[in-house]
């Protein structure tokens, strides 16, 4: 028996290419999850980090605000 072996409409290359293109969407999606986590603790550390900054800015502030009162001239 001669001929093709895809004359049965079987092609091999067709099923590795579609398993192929499953693993890729999979592996893509499990990449854009990650993306997503790291993007949400990224906003979480920029939140604590300006928190910080804040915090320092007061503290200086208030300490400026005191060495003011402290050097003006008290009436009396």
């Amino acid at each position: 028996m001669e001929g093709s072996r895809f004359v049965d409409g079987y092609d091999p290359h067709h099923h590795r290419f579609e398993a192929q293109e499953r693993v890729m969407a999979l592996q893509f999606g499990a990449v854009d999850k990650r993306l997503e986590r790291i993007e949400a603790l990224i906003e979480g550390l920029e939140k604590r980090l300006w928190m910080t900054v804040y915090g320092v800015v007061a503290v200086i502030l208030s300490q400026a605000v005191q060495s003011i009162l402290e050097f003006a001239p008290k009436g009396g």
